[in-house]
């Protein structure tokens, strides 16, 4: 079936692909809060081992598994401690956890630069399980799952990449940030911010769980910083001269390349979630 894929052209694979996975995430978001947890620790964990393998190429050895380990453990505690099931206290649990990093590092006597690399599996912990983690917690506001805050939010994300992909293909011109993506245009800025407006106005119109102006404010939070979200994923494939982050999903790259703009997008959306709800 991947074979097949690859003899398609670009858009084709990306529809393809893009279809079958909105069906399987709506799906897993929608039918249990169960579902919606292990779609979300297993797309933490393949990205997160992703970005690792991408820092592999350029020579560094960070704790690949055990960081990954540590990130799904970080989601999992998040998810209990806001349905109530745990106390607030087992957050303390991650310390220890993650100051093992530092004794493992101790045994790995062929790491040339282990403080480098120490600080490169943090960074793939920040970096891609805290922003998992903090849309459980998202999802969880108030100790129910509600399905339509991730969904809504999603859309928005989605309805942002592809009025950007669009505009950007037929009418980019101006240059947004030649310097690190020389593809992103002004224009493909315009229409990324036109189509999560509309989809941002059918949302406050059948979602119930906000008023409509918290939709438009998430939506403009996801153009906005999910746009710079693509940029420094962009930023990071060139420090280590690749073009895609992986191959894993026919037409979009990998997983890192799919989910650079949430990454960077979930902690404000969730900042301006507690602060405004």
């Amino acid at each position: 079936m991947k074979t097949r894929l690859r003899t398609l052209n670009n858009l084709q694979q990306r529809t393809l692909t893009a279809l079958a996975g909105v069906f399987v995430i709506i799906t897993c978001i929608v039918y249990s809060e169960l579902t919606f947890l292990l779609l979300f620790c297993a797309l933490s964990s393949l990205t997160q081992l992703e970005f690792y393998k991408l820092l592999g190429l350029d020579g560094n050895q960070p704790l690949t598994y055990y960081g990954t380990f540590c990130g799904t453990i970080m989601i999992l505690l998040a998810y209990l401690i806001e349905q109530d099931i745990v106390q607030f206290e087992n957050y303390f649990l991650i310390s220890p956890l993650l100051s093992m990093i530092f004794f493992i590092k101790l045994y790995k006597k062929n790491d040339l630069k282990p403080f480098t690399n120490i600080g490169f599996t943090f960074l793939g912990i920040i970096y891609v399980a805290l922003p998992f983690a903090l849309i459980i917690v998202m999802a969880l506001r108030g100790g129910h799952y509600n399905y339509e805050i991730v969904l809504g939010s999603l859309l928005l994300l989605w309805a942002s990449d592809i009025g950007g992909y669009f505009a950007g293909t037929k009418f980019g011109k101006r240059k947004l940030f030649e310097r690190i993506s020389p593809k992103k245009s002004w224009e493909g800025a315009i229409g990324s911010a036109a189509f999560a407006a509309l989809i941002a106005f059918a949302l406050g119109h059948y979602f119930r769980t906000f008023e409509p102006w918290k939709w438009y404010c998430i939506g403009a939070i996801i153009v906005v910083v999910g746009t710079y979200g693509d940029l420094v994923e962009s930023l990071f494939k060139r420090s280590i001269a690749i073009k895609d982050s992986g191959s894993s999903i026919p037409g979009h790259g990998g997983f890192l390349d799919r989910f650079d703009g949430l990454l960077l997008s979930a902690p404000f959306i969730v900042t301006f979630l507690k602060l405004f709800s």
